[in-house]
């Protein structure tokens, strides 16, 4: 189709994340119900097409988006990246330096390759970069145990998205361990008509595909030991995902039970009832192939299961064999690419508040008030490393607060020669950073350095190198003041295990708004011979308690992420 509409449904997902307006009884068959908006629903929005039926081009997306910083807009999202090429060689790189210039602020998705072992792509200083997360909605379907003539019956909430309003009802429950590994088609094909229990194998989605051929059966139940892993996008057959603990609570049913008997009952949505938000599985881990001096990602907000915008003949669901098109226009998908127009439409409401703003300052502000914790108040976990901990190479600073972003009380600025002094300290010719810049008005006279005046800090080391040789690597910040007159800032440090952190001076005055001051840093640390990724943070603490900007510490092997 030779015009902006956009055919494939993405591009209308992201931008309507980011700045959609809102709408009442939005949903996606019945899951997600209520009223849909954008992150900032009062934004205009102008899309540009660079990506074609026909494939992907650099000089598209290039085209696209020097016509975009041309037209005058304040901030770009764009949902997808180059792997694996050169700052140089990228056209998201060098395009989002001309915007730069200008002010614009480019947000990106990180990648969803996870931890399978590519990097995370648009790893650029100038852009922000965005990782997805888990948010506390599930969409599911109520099982209950029994028919309405028992005097007790025991419902489990488990997860569905089987996309048709209808009842399972009161159908005969089938559990035996040759029929319930639910590998065999013929044999599934030749059970009586009832809910298959399947067992839990290790392979869900072969299960599925397996069931969804099978026309007896009403339904099935099907199992894991941490439900919670699978960001189920669509499920064709009217089954329902459980808890292995569940299935155990089934299985003890259907033993006791002369006509066990179960009723599913879909297009449940349910909110609050699980910890978050968590990184998601499939997110890409930093360090940036491209500039590891430069912490990537830099934060996290909302990617799995995004109710969004989808294009009016675009199918979104399937029942058996049948493909449905989404009668309400919305779809609920994930990935990276849901999470940067999150980010995105925040940073257009900051543009909004704070139009004196560099597109630096916004990123910072995203990045110092971002939450490092969970709603139980623990540190956020990490889906894709069993559940523990997550660094900041898989969530950057933390979550997107857009509150507090919108007063922030300290800035960290940057300026289009503080990237050029960057990439001077890179190793790169002289015509390869001005294939970047695209102008000769820079140069490498001035003093370059990896030090990019950054609200992060990473210091690496190589674990091949003995253990217990100690390690130094000495950082210089300016902080801006956009809060108060007369603040006065005290340093807090959370020094990652075995390193020690050194912060001088250890209290910033500042007397009036936008007044600078800067401060050094001092990590000293072992090379750890596991490889492993140590983290912390330092924290400016307002003495009045009103504002904490806080920047993480990662100290890492050369070979993370990879």
């Amino acid at each position: 189709m030779n015009s902006a509409r956009d055919t494939q449904g993405h591009g209308t997902h992201t931008s309507s994340t980011a700045a959609g307006n809102y709408v009442e009884r939005a949903s996606f068959f019945g899951y997600a119900d209520g009223v849909a908006r954008g992150m900032a629903p009062r934004a205009r929005v102008a899309m540009y097409k660079v990506i074609w039926d026909e494939g992907r081009y650099a000089s598209d997306v290039l085209a696209g988006m020097d016509q975009a910083v041309a037209d005058g807009v304040d901030i770009i999202s764009i949902s997808m990246g180059f792997d694996e090429v050169p700052l140089y060689e990228d056209p998201v790189a060098i395009a989002s330096f001309g915007a730069m210039e200008k002010g614009i602020l480019v947000s990106s998705s990180a990648g969803n390759v996870g931890l399978r072992g590519g990097p995370l792509h648009n790893g650029i200083p100038w852009v922000l970069t965005v990782a997805a997360g888990n948010f506390d909605r599930t969409y599911a379907a109520s099982l209950t145990l029994g028919d309405n003539k028992e005097k007790e019956q025991h419902v489990i909430v488990g997860r569905s998205m089987f996309p048709l309003n209808a009842w399972v009802k009161d159908e005969t429950l089938i559990y035996n361990k040759t029929l319930s590994k639910c590998d065999s088609l013929k044999l599934l094909s030749e059970a009586p008509r009832g809910i298959i229990v399947c067992d839990d194998t290790g392979f869900l989605d072969d299960q599925m595909d397996v069931i969804d051929s099978v026309t007896n059966l009403a339904g099935a139940i099907f199992a894991s030991k941490d439900p919670s892993r699978f960001d189920l996008e669509s499920m064709s057959c009217p089954g329902v995902l459980i808890s292995t603990t569940e299935l155990d609570t089934i299985i003890d049913y259907i033993k006791s039970s002369d006509n066990p008997t179960a009723t599913i009952k879909f297009q449940q949505t349910v909110t609050g009832k699980e910890v978050a938000p968590s990184v998601a599985d499939y997110t890409s881990r930093g360090p940036s192939p491209n500039c590891p001096a430069v912490l990537k990602p830099d934060v996290m907000a909302p990617g799995s299961l995004v109710l969004a915008s989808w294009i009016p003949n675009g199918y979104t669901a399937t029942v058996g064999t049948n493909t449905l098109l989404s009668s309400e226009g919305f779809h609920l998908i994930s990935g990276t690419s849901m999470a940067c127009p999150h980010a995105s439409g925040v940073a257009a409401l900051l543009r909004g508040a704070h139009w004196e703003w560099s597109h630096a300052a916004i990123r910072s502000a995203m990045m110092t008030t971002a939450n490092e914790l969970d709603s139980s108040m623990m540190p956020i976990k990490d889906v894709g490393r069993n559940f523990t901990a997550a660094s900041p190479l898989a969530m950057g600073a933390g979550h997107v607060v857009p509150n507090k972003a919108m007063d922030p009380g300290l800035v960290y600025d940057a300026a289009p020669q503080d990237y050029v002094s960057l990439l001077c300290s890179m190793n790169f010719t002289r015509s390869q950073i001005m294939t970047i810049t695209r102008s000769k008005g820079y140069d490498c006279s001035e003093s370059s350095s990896l030090d990019l005046n950054y609200p992060s800090f990473v210091a690496f080391y190589d674990k091949n190198v003995t253990t217990g040789v100690m390690l130094t690597h000495r950082f210089r910040r300016v902080v801006t003041n956009v809060g108060g007159a007369g603040a006065r800032y005290e340093v807090k440090v959370v020094a990652p295990e075995g390193v020690k952190v050194a912060v001088w001076p250890k209290s910033l005055a500042f007397e009036k708004k936008n007044e600078q001051r800067d401060y050094n840093v001092e990590i000293v640390y072992p090379s750890d011979g596991k490889g492993r990724v140590l983290y912390g943070s330092i924290v400016w603490v307002e003495e009045s308690g009103k504002h904490a900007v806080r920047s993480p510490i990662v100290v890492a092997p050369t070979s993370a992420g990879k």
